[in-house]
């Protein structure tokens, strides 16, 4: 099939690299814009950029798609199908239209089930037990066009953002072949959502990583899962911030929330508002990753240390 593609980070990446390699024609790829990165803030291309170049396909970065020389451009490429993996720009209804069987977005979540920008941060936020990948024929909405395509696959009890986002990641590369194989076939069924089991996964923010010690040790330990790789569930301690970025909840009913009960080269446990969890790897500001023995090496968290009251945000 003629595709045009759009997308902009790994996950949309890993999905184009399948496509070119079931031996779709790329007719148009379409990313953001390179954007600042890095200590330097030196310009950096997406994944998806990369892959273009790579494999020489003709490449827009537009800052918005309703410009009419850009539709116009997209209209020229007569394509079947747009392909849509995390892109970061709003398509609208005249861009939806270009291509013979419309737009096909790969979503990071069982639709309606977390809706928007951060699907697999929610769902183990929320300790959702399974997520997947929804192939949806895009429409004017938010993610609320019909289900063409889902697989599931289950939220592990140590699975972080990073690890599931790799599997979702791999898994949306097949399975929007495969989508694109039963649309040929003319198998593809659609299959409206219902809206009134629909919730939104807004995008996350730095201040919402911030660990409140009241809440109980396993909701704590989603924390941790869900802001890891970015932008890591933090704490206070004296003032200082302390990233954490693996954890264990255990079983424990001494200590205040927020009190340090314990601490030694397995790690640092902290009562919760409900059981304690045992911090394994930490940073502080401006240092290294470090698993606990070699962190408390540097840093002394002793029993009867306190964390800093957390304070609600806005």
């Amino acid at each position: 099939m003629k595709i045009i593609f759009a997308g902009t980070p790994v996950f949309a990446a890993g999905a184009l690299e399948a496509l070119i390699d079931a031996g779709h024609e790329i007719v148009m790829v379409l990313t953001q814009p390179d954007r600042p990165a890095g200590r330097g803030m030196k310009l950096v291309a997406s994944a998806v950029k990369q892959v273009a170049i790579k494999h020489d396909i003709p490449l827009l970065q537009p800052q918005t798609l309703k410009s009419p020389d850009i539709q116009a451009q997209l209209q020229d490429m007569n394509a079947d199908v747009m392909v849509v993996a995390a892109y970061g720009l709003i398509l609208p209804k005249a861009v939806l239209n270009i291509p013979r069987y419309g737009c096909l977005n790969i979503h990071g979540s069982l639709l309606p089930r977390w809706r928007g920008a951060a699907p697999i941060q929610r769902a183990i936020l929320a300790g959702d037990k399974e997520t997947g990948i929804t192939i949806m024929q895009m429409d004017v909405g938010l993610d609320t066009g019909a289900m063409l395509l889902i697989e599931r696959i289950p939220i592990k009890q140590d699975d972080t953002t990073l690890s599931l986002h790799d599997k979702l990641c791999e898994l949306g590369a097949r399975c929007i072949v495969h989508a694109l194989t039963l649309l040929l076939q003319d198998k593809l069924v659609a299959t409206a959502q219902d809206g009134a089991l629909s919730c939104y996964a807004p995008k996350i923010t730095k201040a919402e990583a911030e660990i409140d010690w009241q809440l109980s040790a396993h909701k704590i330990n989603q924390f941790v899962r869900a802001f890891n790789p970015s932008p890591g569930a933090f704490a206070r301690i004296n003032g200082s911030v302390l990233k954490i970025w693996q954890a264990t909840v255990i079983e424990s009913d001494s200590g205040q929330p927020g009190e340090i009960i314990a601490s030694g080269r397995e790690g640092v446990t902290v009562a919760c508002g409900e059981g304690a969890i045992l911090l394994e790897k930490l940073q502080k500001s401006g240092g290294r990753k470090l698993m606990a023995a070699e962190f408390l090496a540097g840093n002394a968290l002793q029993p009867g240390d306190c964390f800093d009251p957390y304070l609600a945000h806005e």
